[in-house]
């Protein structure tokens, strides 16, 4: 699956529509337009013909099948700086499953006759903007009209993947190792949540690796699991709340009642727009069915009531009740640190303010004191470095789109190049200018 456990995931996980992608349903038309010009002069036997070849004195341009050309070609990056690099055992399998031909209505499979060398998905490379120095994260050597189809998906799967991957990979940086919940199924295609999701648990694999963590993944949806064995997890939503009739408290209460205890009980605390007072609210009642369940030696049940956090997620384009203004208003807007420090004091105090025999005063101070603190809402690196960098008291950050940001050092395209052709039995560099054969020490043979 990655480098973390030295094994790939085959065509069982991905279910390929194979039938279509060796047809070229997937890729871009000028892909099948020149599969098609090549598999004809092949047929009919052409060899080179032109004057204006690129090819070194000495080298005899004649006897060159055309149609029938093997080729070298390299899969990159071009994002900046370092990339986690993700989706190459799915291009392995698209190159595996649809390297071949049409005879008629038969299709003849010659993915065994290519040399194919790759990465582990998990694995890092550097771009420090110059093409003809990059790493390859796939190398082919074979006829290029077998594979010519694939330059689209491959690159497709190599590009999305790595983005989520390094976006999310630097989003743990930036939150200094804090949990980061995987929130942005919601914006874009269902049909993409298996591969977002690997690509995720990649990331976070990676920064355990790199920084000596222990952090678990945290995804919405099963699909997002699907190819990694991971399930979704989840509390509850606005719309819950409006069902209580804003109730959020009764809402919770009655969530803790139904929903088995391991789901973690994290209470959506902006509803009102009055985050530490619905958190106190939450808490107060939750806590009151603790204790008395505890009272009556009834444990096991007693943990279904015990709060693990709330979530705060607060318009960006509203003020919560509890931050009173101060100077720039829409530094008030949102999460902010504010808001945070206020809920965080809110929490650790209300015990004080609780009728409680002396034997529970010290059970509900930690009670109190150990409910975490989620925030969400347009958070990115940036943001969550602000939050950092002044010590904000927020212990997960549930990040959403950002994770699929593609704009400036976010860019993670892929692109392939041909550098090298096969001549009268002798591999000879042939690659657009700017371009040329590149290696990489991590590339290990495939097949």
């Amino acid at each position: 699956m990655s480098i973390f456990d030295g094994k790939r995931l085959t065509n069982e996980t991905f279910k390929l529509d194979i039938e279509r992608m060796r047809r070229g349903w997937y890729s871009d038309k000028y892909f099948e337009n020149i599969n098609r010009m090549l598999i004809a002069l092949s047929a009919e036997r052409y060899t080179y013909s032109g004057h204006h070849h690129n090819l070194a004195a000495g080298i005899s341009p004649e006897n060159i099948a055309t149609g029938d050309i093997e080729v070298e070609m390299q899969w990159f990056t071009r994002r900046p700086g370092t990339t986690i690099v993700v989706g190459v055992d799915k291009a392995l399998a698209m190159l595996k499953h649809s390297s071949g031909y049409f005879d008629g209505s038969k299709y003849v499979d010659t993915s065994h006759k290519l040399e194919v060398w790759a990465v582990q998905d998990g694995s890092t490379v550097t771009y420090d903007g110059d093409p003809s120095n990059i790493l390859p994260v796939i190398k082919v050597r074979g006829r290029y009209r077998d594979f010519a189809l694939l330059e689209t998906p491959t690159l497709g799967i190599l590009t999305r993947s790595s983005r989520v991957a390094t976006n999310v990979y630097e989003t743990f940086v930036a939150a200094r190792g804090k949990p980061v919940l995987f929130f942005p199924a919601r914006f874009d295609l269902h049909e993409v949540q298996a591969a977002d999701g690997y690509a995720y648990n990649i990331a976070v694999q990676r920064f355990n690796f790199d920084h000596e963590k222990d952090l678990g993944p945290f995804i919405s949806t099963d699909a997002q699991g699907d190819w990694w064995g991971g399930a979704g997890g989840g509390t509850v939503a606005h719309a819950a709340i409006a069902s209580f009739l804003g109730d959020t408290a009764e809402a919770m209460l009655q969530f803790a009642r139904v929903l088995p205890a391991s789901i973690p009980r994290i209470a959506l605390v902006d509803f009102n727009n009055d985050s530490v007072r619905d958190s106190l609210r939450v808490l107060e009642v939750l806590f009151a069915k603790y204790r008395e369940l505890c009272d009556a030696g009834n444990e096991t049940e007693a943990k279904k009531y015990k709060l693990y956090g709330v979530r705060l997620d607060t318009s960006g384009s509203i003020r919560d009740i509890s931050v009173p203004p101060l100077g720039e208003p829409s530094l008030d807007l949102g999460v902010t640190p504010r808001l945070v420090f206020n809920v965080r004091q809110a929490l650790d105090s209300a015990w004080e303010r609780w009728s409680l025999p002396q034997v529970w005063k010290e059970r509900a101070r930690e009670y109190c004191q150990n409910v975490k603190i989620v925030v969400s809402g347009g958070f990115n690196p940036d943001k969550i470095r602000k939050f950092e960098k002044l010590g904000v008291p927020a212990d997960i950050y549930a990040v959403g789109s950002y994770l699929f940001n593609n704009n400036g050092a976010t860019v993670t395209d892929f692109t392939a190049d041909v550098v090298r052709v096969k001549v009268h039995g002798e591999w000879i560099d042939m690659a657009k200018v700017g371009r040329k054969p590149c290696d990489n020490p991590n590339l290990e043979r495939v097949w």
